[in-house]
């Protein structure tokens, strides 16, 4: 099952990049889809599985903790030994920059991919809980340490209540306590409803992946960018696998946990970088190593872990 989940995400990742070189070559034919992606279809699917979800059944506060246990944890040993990582890997601050974003943030869209093809509606529920647990924090993070080692300014407020992920997820947490406690049903035709827009945001977002893969960037292999490889799809993952043994978790949530933390850093990234002052370039191709990859990691991952 995993190698064909791994067969079908990488397929339509190629699609999106056969898409970028041939029928829409141009990035600002992108930019639109990208936005309805990130702003509409993406929130809309956390947010209705969130809302219709038993999160009773869930061990939401296990698979939180294992999750940013692991950020908080992994971003603190970057930071305490930035001054001799920058050192061993010729590179500035706003290069540090570009490899703690690539240590740490994950590509919440391959992660959806997985657990939909892998578990159906669980998966995406239990991946629903990791963005939830994820996405504030490693704003929060990133943010601090761009605005602290990079050379642009950003707001961190302004951020966090405008990311559209924190915003779907809030509202799906409150419209479910809001169901479970007034015993309302959402109306089946706006379910359908939205069932159909999920089925859109996977297959957008995966199609994304693909369409930002910058091969050109590859050429002259630093470093730093084999480094920022090695830290996310190898460091990260294991050390949230020790987490995820302290706390208990086992089979399919086992699963989720290893994949969320093994799936290369999110795209955007490389915008917060170009926007705040890191090393953009490197970012770029930081992105680019990790998603193709995590092609070969992933499923070695899962298949030694769980």
């Amino acid at each position: 099952m995993i190698l064909d989940t791994l067969i079908s995400v990488t397929l339509v990742i190629a699609l999106g990049l056969y898409l970028r070189r041939t029928l829409l070559p141009r990035e600002e034919d992108w930019r639109g889809f990208e936005a309805i992606s990130y702003y509409v279809l993406v929130p809309l699917l956390v947010g209705k599985t969130l809302a219709m979800a038993k999160l009773g059944e869930v061990p939401f506060v296990r698979l939180g903790s294992t999750l940013a246990g692991t950020v908080l944890i992994f971003a603190a040993v970057l930071l305490a030994i930035r001054p001799w990582l920058q050192k061993l890997l010729l590179t500035d601050a706003p290069g540090f920059t570009s490899i703690f974003q690539g240590a740490l943030r994950w590509n919440s869209f391959i992660a959806l991919g997985f657990a939909a093809n892998l578990y159906g509606n669980e998966g995406v529920t239990l991946t629903a809980v990791a963005i939830s647990a994820l996405i504030p924090l490693l704003n929060v993070l990133c943010v601090f340490v761009l605005r602290k080692y990079g050379t642009g300014e950003g707001s961190l407020l302004r951020g966090l209540a405008t990311n559209p992920f924190i915003v779907g997820t809030l509202a799906g947490l409150v419209l479910n306590l809001v169901l479970n406690t007034t015993g309302l049903i959402i109306p089946r035709s706006i379910v359908m409803g939205l069932d159909i827009v999920a089925q859109c945001a996977l297959g957008s977002g995966l199609l994304l992946v693909g369409a930002g893969l910058r091969l050109h960037d590859l050429q002259r292999p630093s470093r730093a960018l084999i480094a920022g490889v090695a830290l996310k799809l190898l460091v990260t993952p294991l050390i949230g696998f020790g987490l995820a043994m302290a706390f208990g978790l086992t089979g399919k949530v086992l699963v989720i946990a290893i994949i969320c933390l093994g799936v290369p850093t999110a795209s955007a990234c490389y915008l917060l970088a170009r926007k705040m002052g890191g090393d953009a370039p490197l970012m770029a191709a930081i992105t680019t190593a990790q998603t193709l990859a995590s092609m070969v990691t992933l499923p070695l991952l899962l298949a030694l872990l769980t």
